[in-house]
């Protein structure tokens, strides 16, 4: 199974790079595929690309609901332990 997670763009490189950022965690991403991403905006990002932009309301739902499922999981995992 794959996953993409929404970032946020914090910088565009000349390169077609940019500095995106999920949760205070910074990384370097390609935007061949995303051209059209400006800062500001949010992209879906699969092994290091972005692979479309998305508006922000998806993205914050995105990643609450991610969240959620971390969370569900972390507790599921402390129950079996005990």
């Amino acid at each position: 199974m794959c996953l993409a997670v929404p970032v946020l763009v914090k910088e565009i490189y000349p390169d077609a790079t940019a500095r995106v950022e999920l949760n205070g965690v910074e990384r370097i991403a390609s935007l061949l595929m995303t051209p059209e991403a400006q800062v500001g905006d949010y992209v879906l990002i699969h092994t290091g690309y972005a692979i479309s932009v998305i508006d922000a309301a998806e993205a914050e739902e995105t990643l609450r609901l991610l969240e959620e499922i971390d969370a569900l999981t972390s507790e599921d995992s402390l129950d079996e332990i005990h």
